[in-house]
């Protein structure tokens, strides 16, 4: 798919700088967005879900993951319907998880300066990503 397709359907937008005719990648394993990483579960054992009662389907205008510093630049998360679900009920030892989700086809991040990025059917954890910081600080988050 392209980035003008992926933009079509799901109703989001890009800053203008990005080429909309470059082919959205759909990758099988750990990928990065802005300030995201979303890692396949099964790299993770130390990831809990809680029941099927807390998973919801992914809506036709996607779920926003997480904005950036200052409320901009929002990660969302689209899927064709009845293909993806998501859930914010689990625990994740480092703490910087956002969500899990599972999918059936595959499943897209859209950010307005990254442009897409497909994630290959599969079950997922997305977290923040941290970097190290100096001196008493210890780690910190990485804010897009």
């Amino acid at each position: 798919m392209k980035l003008a397709e992926l933009l079509n359907w799901s109703g989001l937008d890009v800053l203008d700088h990005l080429e909309r005719e470059v082919t959205v990648p759909v990758v099988d394993g750990i990928q990065a967005q802005g300030d995201l990483i979303v890692i396949p579960l099964n790299l993770l054992g130390a990831v809990n879900t809680w029941g099927r009662d807390y998973w919801l389907p992914v809506p036709a205008d996607g779920v926003e993951l997480v904005r950036g510093e200052g409320g901009n630049n929002p990660h969302t998360l689209v899927a064709d319907t009845g293909t993806c679900r998501w859930s914010t009920n689990f625990r994740d030892r480092t703490g910087l998880g956002i969500a899990v989700f599972e999918n059936t086809e595959p499943a897209y991040l859209v950010h307005p300066e990254h442009g897409g990025s497909g994630v290959a059917p599969g079950s997922w954890l997305v977290r923040r990503q941290q970097e190290r910081g100096i001196g008493p600080r210890g780690n910190v988050m990485v804010c897009d």
